[in-house]
């Protein structure tokens, strides 16, 4: 897929709005897709949380604790579509 993440905006809550390179956009809402443990603890705040924003070169969303989320998930998130694995050989 590699659709990279170009704008996120926090709603509030865990909730997030995605848009991504291609115009796909959405709503999410993270809450039960992040354990709030190890590098994730912190997001547990929400105000912690709503400190999220798109690393560019990465082309994902980030928080300044380093945590993140891998795009490709997301993207399926928001699209319902799965994430398809490369074939092998």
């Amino acid at each position: 897929m590699l659709k990279d993440i170009v704008e996120v905006r926090a709603l509030g809550g865990y909730r997030v709005h995605l848009r991504f390179e291609d115009g796909v956009q959405g709503e999410l809402d993270l809450r039960n897709r992040i354990r709030f443990k190890g590098v994730f603890a912190p997001l547990a705040d929400e105000r912690e949380f709503a400190k999220v924003r798109v690393d560019p070169e990465l082309g994902t969303i980030v928080w300044p604790n380093g945590a993140d989320l891998d795009a490709d998930v997301l993207y399926a998130a928001v699209t319902g579509k799965p994430i398809r694995s490369p074939k092998a050989g």
